[in-house]
């Protein structure tokens, strides 16, 4: 579906870019918020600031690229190259890090702007409760996103109108900022409804529910594993693993929730013109027919390699039928060890990710065999129905296999744990985990299987850092001798820390 964030003018994108301007997006009060169709403006105003480029793309330099699974190419920008090599010493001026910053706040005040003032409206109830849980939802998600990557940040609660007002010191605790979090996410939940077909680009209560649960297997684990500063936080670490098997299992245990599920072929689950499938808890809104980038994707030309500048033809799954795409950029490279790490017969790799590419007769063109593919490229995400750059692929923020795994993670060897777990093998065309496991055993599987199920979907160094592994199984950052006290939060950009000097 095409979602053209419509605003008016006084609503422009207000950047922080520079000093003479405000660094935060935001409606204007006094000519806005009249009507319902200003409040779903105003929503879906939200949801456009994480569509920018320099949001999105980050989700994959932030979620993989930092990994050994996937490193930019040789020609990538500086500080995409520095993030991958984990140049310590840059990332308070690295560019990338200081845009998903900027655009996680962006995307705070404009929830905040619909909270406070949509829920002030005189409108209908049942859109005024959507809007407003939409507004908290998505408060909470870029503070789950800030938190994960930078730890205590400034606590923002009230729209920023001036200057003055993004003077905020960092939240004092990790606790803190986390309660707040979930505190949103409850209010979300309360305030949603469960969508009756999934609405790309959008979110409802089991998006709310799905998120809650990622938060409490996040900590649980990190605490269990001793990851820095989250070992210190004061929950109970069995408390919140049955915390997350609760709102995870509203997800996927739940005979009410009807919407969302599995998708019962692999090749469905990344099909760009089923953006509804059950699969799509939160999925980006980008389609071809928009008018800018950001409204419409360039994500599929990040993954494929350059090949011969023009159309190339991949292999559906093991049929004999064939799609078109264009060759790409070779942005986002697949690393051999990864490639080749896939247990053998694993759908996941024959299908998703391509040794070869054909002409339009289904001959080969190019292959790592030949010499002419530079590397096995993921084909997640195409547009077989692709306008020159122009693509509809959408990157995919919660899906519902990432709960199902999350379920199982938290609530260790069940009987519905294993049979999540083994539906997502089996669709893969994997044997069933061995019975029996013991519950570190069975979490240790759960947590290897989201390596392959979830691949390049921006959940890898995430899932290492909550593990305590990211400076014992990333290669540059052994190299350089990195501790996990060093790796587990990025500085907050200096852009941020000179303008205010109540971050320390």
């Amino acid at each position: 579906m095409r979602k053209t964030f419509t605003i008016i003018a006084a609503a422009a994108l207000l950047s922080a870019c520079s000093l003479d301007e405000y660094p935060y997006g935001f409606f204007s009060e006094g000519s806005f918020y009249k009507t319902e169709a200003d409040a779903q403006s105003a929503t879906n105003y939200i949801y456009d600031a994480i569509n920018y480029i320099e949001y999105s793309r980050a989700i994959v330099f932030l979620g993989e690229m930092n990994t050994d699974a996937m490193y930019p190419k040789g020609d990538a920008t500086q500080a995409n190259k520095e993030l991958d090599g984990w140049k310590m010493n840059t990332f308070r001026t690295n560019t990338t890090l200081y845009n998903f910053y900027k655009y996680s706040y962006i995307t705070i005040n404009r929830a905040n702007s619909v909270i406070e003032n949509v829920g002030a409206m005189a409108i209908d109830d049942n859109l005024k409760n959507r809007y407003v849980g939409e507004g908290y939802f998505m408060r909470a998600y870029s503070y789950f996103c800030l938190a994960r990557n930078f730890g205590v940040v400034p606590l923002h609660l009230k729209t920023v109108r001036n200057l003055d007002d993004t003077l905020e010191p960092c939240v004092e605790s990790l606790d803190a900022l986390w309660g707040q979090i979930f505190s949103d996410l409850e209010k979300a939940m309360d305030l949603m409804s469960i969508y009756a077909v999934p609405e790309t680009g959008r979110t409802d209560r089991v998006a709310a529910w799905s998120l809650a649960a990622k938060a409490y297997l996040y900590l649980a684990s990190a605490k269990e594993h001793g990851a820095p500063q989250y070992a210190d936080m004061a929950f109970d670490v069995e408390d919140y693993y049955a915390k997350a098997a609760l709102y995870a299992g509203y997800v996927v245990d739940n005979p009410e929730q009807k919407t969302y599920g599995f998708s019962d072929n692999l090749l469905d689950i990344y099909d760009v013109e089923k953006p509804t499938g059950p699969e799509h808890i939160f999925i980006m809104s980008m389609d071809r027919t928009g008018d800018k980038e950001g409204q419409y994707s360039k994500i599929s030309k990040m993954y494929i390699p350059y090949v011969a500048g023009g159309a190339i033809y991949l292999r559906q799954g093991d049929s004999d039928t064939f799609i078109v795409t264009h060759d790409g950029w070779s942005e986002y490279q697949t690393s051999t060890d990864f490639y080749n790490s896939f247990e053998t017969g694993d759908l996941r790799h024959d299908w998703l990710f391509c040794s070869e590419v054909y002409d339009s007769k289904g001959v080969v063109t190019a292959s790592l065999a030949n010499g002419k593919l530079p590397y096995p490229f993921c084909r997640k995400f195409i547009d077989p129905q692709y306008s020159g750059d122009k693509t509809s692929t959408k990157p995919m923020l919660i899906r519902y296999s990432d709960v199902a795994l999350i379920y199982a993670e938290a609530a260790g060897p069940t009987a519905k744990a294993y049979e999540l777990v083994n539906y997502i093998r089996n669709r893969a065309g994997l044997a069933p985990l061995a019975a029996g496991l013991s519950k570190d055993d069975f979490r240790q599987a759960v947590w290897n299987e989201r390596k392959f199920e979830l691949a390049f979907e921006g959940h890898l160094c995430y899932d290492l850092r909550r593990f305590n592994l990211m400076h014992t199984d990333i290669t540059a950052a052994k190299e350089q001798g990195l501790t996990a006290e060093d790796m587990v939060f990025y500085p907050i950009p200096s852009l941020e820390t000179d303008l205010n000097p109540y971050i320390k």
